[in-house]
Protein backbone atom coordinates (compact mmCIF):
# COMPACT_ATOMS: atom_id res chain seq x y z
CA UNK A 1 0.00 0.00 0.00
CA UNK A 2 1.28 4.06 -0.60
CA UNK A 3 0.70 6.88 0.84
CA UNK A 4 -2.54 9.23 -0.42
CA UNK A 5 -0.41 12.10 -0.31
CA UNK A 6 2.91 11.25 -1.92
CA UNK A 7 2.70 7.74 -2.85
CA UNK A 8 5.49 6.48 -0.69
CA UNK A 9 5.27 2.73 0.11
CA UNK A 10 3.77 2.37 3.98
CA UNK A 11 5.23 0.34 6.97
CA UNK A 12 2.89 -2.15 8.34
CA UNK A 13 2.36 -0.10 11.12
CA UNK A 14 1.56 3.06 9.01
CA UNK A 15 -1.06 0.89 7.22
CA UNK A 16 -3.06 0.24 10.19
CA UNK A 17 -3.84 3.99 11.45
CA UNK A 18 -7.29 5.04 11.37
CA UNK A 19 -9.50 8.03 11.93
CA UNK A 20 -10.65 7.41 15.65
CA UNK A 21 -14.21 9.29 14.38
CA UNK A 22 -14.90 7.76 11.35
CA UNK A 23 -13.02 4.34 11.51
CA UNK A 24 -11.32 4.94 8.14
CA UNK A 25 -7.86 4.00 7.37
CA UNK A 26 -5.88 7.71 6.65
CA UNK A 27 -3.41 5.62 4.33
CA UNK A 28 -0.68 7.62 4.68
CA UNK A 29 2.94 7.93 5.89
CA UNK A 30 4.26 9.17 9.04
CA UNK A 31 5.52 12.25 7.29
CA UNK A 32 2.31 12.94 5.45
CA UNK A 33 0.19 12.80 9.25
CA UNK A 34 2.76 14.80 11.20
CA UNK A 35 0.99 17.62 8.61
CA UNK A 36 -2.74 16.94 9.98
CA UNK A 37 -1.88 15.37 13.52
CA UNK A 38 -3.46 18.13 15.49
CA UNK A 39 -6.31 18.30 13.60
CA UNK A 40 -7.29 14.85 13.54
CA UNK A 41 -7.49 12.45 16.38
CA UNK A 42 -5.55 9.11 15.10
CA UNK A 43 -5.13 5.56 16.71
CA UNK A 44 -2.99 2.87 15.64
CA UNK A 45 -1.57 -0.79 16.64
CA UNK A 46 1.43 -0.01 19.12
CA UNK A 47 2.49 -3.83 18.44
CA UNK A 48 3.66 -2.70 15.28
CA UNK A 49 5.05 0.62 15.84
CA UNK A 50 8.62 1.11 15.16
CA UNK A 51 8.54 4.92 16.17
CA UNK A 52 7.30 4.69 19.45
CA UNK A 53 8.53 7.73 21.74
CA UNK A 54 8.01 10.24 18.75
CA UNK A 55 5.82 13.20 18.88
CA UNK A 56 3.63 11.36 16.33
CA UNK A 57 3.19 7.47 17.63
CA UNK A 58 3.02 9.61 21.19
CA UNK A 59 -0.20 11.75 19.60
CA UNK A 60 -1.82 8.56 18.01
CA UNK A 61 -3.47 6.34 20.87
CA UNK A 62 -3.78 2.38 20.69
CA UNK A 63 -5.96 0.10 19.46
CA UNK A 64 -6.83 -2.71 21.88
Amino acid sequence: MRCYCCNNPLSDYESTIRNAETNEFMDMCNSCLKTIQHDVKLVGRADLNTEAGTDLADSIDTIE
